[in-house]
């Protein structure tokens, strides 16, 4: 595991160790846990990209218009 350094507000962190206190994690087990969702939500753009590229070729027959792709 490596170690890396972040400047941040004092006070900002103080309340960042509270709501991890509050949720019976460390800032740094906090930390590791939005490091992994920030960089998925990386992946899962990719993942959209490759999907319309492989779906380019479908046609629905026509525009529908914007209530019709509203209804739910």
């Amino acid at each position: 595991m490596k170690n890396i350094t972040l400047s941040a507000d004092e006070d900002l962190i103080e309340q960042a160790r509270r709501v991890a206190r509050s949720q019976h994690k460390t800032l740094n087990s906090a930390f590791r846990e939005w490091l992994l969702s920030f960089t998925a939500q990386s992946g899962n753009g990719q993942e959209v990209d490759a999907l319309m590229r492989r779906l380019h070729h479908v046609n629905a027959g026509r525009r529908f218009s914007r209530d019709e792709m509203n209804e739910r």
